[in-house]
């Protein structure tokens, strides 16, 4: 690429991934940042990103979107947050803020825990959309968490 007297050329530069391969991204309000974070996360979890940010659309219309430590967070407009995901190496953990009130209850937590539950995506993993798209409903219809 050629440039012109002037015209500085910028390589654009690679995001850079925390350990675990998750991307580190400036927390920010709105679709673009979450939608840096997806186009930064490595490998198959970029495609899961993608599903899992549609699906979450699909379900909730009008839901509100965030990154917040290094990790897209969806909630309702003065309800708080009912989901974020998470890259791991060798999964991708979805977390349901008020997971134990979900019917299924999702298959991560402890007593620790508290209401919280996830469910994490392996590669291999078969991805059940109906089931995380019905758990993203009703997550949304409950009061999410507010930090």
């Amino acid at each position: 690429m050629a440039k012109t007297p002037g015209q500085s050329i910028k390589a654009k530069a690679a995001p850079v991934l925390l350990s675990g391969g998750n991307p580190q991204i400036a927390k920010g309000d709105g679709d673009a940042p979450v939608q840096a974070y997806i186009a930064a996360m490595p490998g198959w979890k970029r495609d899961l990103g993608e599903r899992l940010d549609a699906l979450i659309q699909r379900s909730v219309p009008d839901v509100r979107k965030a990154v917040r430590w290094n990790s897209p967070f969806y909630g309702i407009e003065g309800q708080g947050w009912f989901v974020t995901f998470h890259v791991f190496t060798h999964y991708v953990k979805v977390t349901f803020f008020s997971g134990m009130s979900l019917r299924p209850i999702p298959p991560g937590g402890t007593a620790k825990s508290k209401d919280v539950r996830w469910i994490d995506i392996r590669e291999d993993d078969q991805f059940d959309e109906a089931r995380m798209a019905d758990w993203v409903k009703q997550a949304a219809a409950l009061p999410g968490w507010v930090p």
